[in-house]
C-alpha cells in the first residue's frame, strides 16, 4: 500500500518489490480487527451490485471476507481471494460462525487463479485499490467477469478523512517514488481510464462511512496495533517521529470530526459499478 496522493512519473519503481512489501504489511498487526467495523460498507456495495441469488461472485482482496460473507447472505455462489493467508483464515472463522460456505482461497489480484468471464459479479471493499500494479489488477478484475456482469468496488477518496489520513502517513513515512497512489480509484476519471473499453458503463455513488471511536486515542491505539499501514508507519520512525505523526494525526482527528468528546468521523468513498463489456 502506498500512503500519498502524488507520483513521481520520471520513477520507474520495482512494483514486485512494492508487493511483497505491501503483502508483509497487510500480513501485520491484525487487519480483521479494523476490517471487521467496515462491515455496513460491504453490504451497502452487495445492494448496489444487485447481486443476485445463484450469481456467482468473487471477493477480490478479501480481508477477513466482509464482502464475500455479505455476498453470502444474499444466497450467491461466493469465492474470496486475498494474498495474506492470516486474514483468509479470519474470513473462514467468520464464515462458519455464521454458517455460510464460502471459498476462501490464496491468490494475487494482479494475476487471478480464475478463468476468463467466470463470474457474474466481482466485488472489492478498499482492497483491489492498494494493488502495486494498479493496471494489472483492473484487467484481471474485467477478465474474469462475465460480458455483462459486474464489477463493484468500494474505494477511499483522495479528499475524505482516510484519504487525508494517508496524506498525513505519507509526509512523515514517503512511499516509494513512482507508485500510483491508491486513492486514485476514489476518482472517476482514473477509474475509466484503467478499465478502458473493457467495459460499457461505469457508475460512481458518492458514500460516507462514519469512523467511531471513544477518543482520538482510542483509535490511535487500534490502528497502531492492528491496521498494518499505520503499524509499520510508526515502526519506521524514530520516538520524536512517532510524537510528530500522533500530533499531526490528533490535529487532523480534531478538524474532522463532529463530536467533541469521542472521535465520530465521516469519511467518503467511492461506490464504482461497472458493467463488463
Amino acid at each position: 500500500m502506498t500512503t500519498a496522493t502524488t507520483t513521481n512519473p520520471t520513477a520507474t519503481p520495482d512494483l514486485g518489490a512494492v508487493k511483497r512489501k505491501q503483502q508483509a504489511m497487510w500480513s501485520s498487526g491484525d487487519y480483521a480487527v479494523v476490517g471487521a467495523t467496515l462491515q455496513v460498507a460491504s453490504e451497502q456495495l452487495c445492494e448496489t451490485a444487485d447481486l443476485r441469488p445463484g450469481d456467482q461472485v468473487l471477493d477480490v482482496a478479501t480481508g477477513n471476507g466482509g464482502t464475500a460473507i455479505a455476498a453470502a447472505r444474499r444466497f450467491c455462489d461466493v469465492t474470496g481471494v486475498d494474498y495474506v493467508p492470516s486474514l483468509l483464515d479470519r474470513a473462514r472463522l467468520r464464515a462458519e460462525a455464521d454458517g455460510y460456505t464460502i471459498d476462501f482461497q490464496e491468490g494475487d489480484a494482479e494475476a487471478l487463479p480464475y478463468g476468463d468471464g467466470d463470474f457474474d459479479a466481482v466485488t472489492s471493499t478498499f482492497g483491489v485499490m492498494f494493488a502495486a500494479d494498479q493496471r494489472a489488477a483492473a484487467s484481471e478484475l474485467a477478465r474474469v467477469t462475465r460480458p455483462g456482469g459486474r464489477i463493484a468496488l468500494a474505494n477511499w477518496m483522495p479528499d475524505g478523512f482516510i484519504g487525508q489520513l494517508f496524506k498525513t502517513i505519507g509526509a512523515h513515512n514517503p512511499p516509494p517514488p513512482g507508485v500510483a497512489s491508491p486513492l486514485l480509484w476514489g476518482t472517476e476519471a482514473h477509474v475509466r481510464e484503467l478499465f478502458g473499453d473493457s467495459i460499457t458503463e461505469l457508475r460512481v455513488i458518492p458514500r460516507f462511512y462514519t469512523f467511531r471511536y471513544r477518543s482520538t486515542e482510542h483509535f490511535l491505539e487500534v490502528f497502531r496495533t492492528y491496521y498494518g499501514p499505520m503499524l509499520k508507519a510508526f515502526e519506521a520512525l524514530d520516538a520524536p517521529g512517532q510524537e510528530a505523526l500522533t500530533a499531526d494525526v490528533h490535529a487532523l482527528v480534531a478538524s474532522s470530526s463532529v463530536d467533541d468528546a469521542r472521535m465520530i468521523v465521516p469519511s467518503s468513498y467511492a461506490e464504482i459499478v461497472a458493467i463488463r463489456a
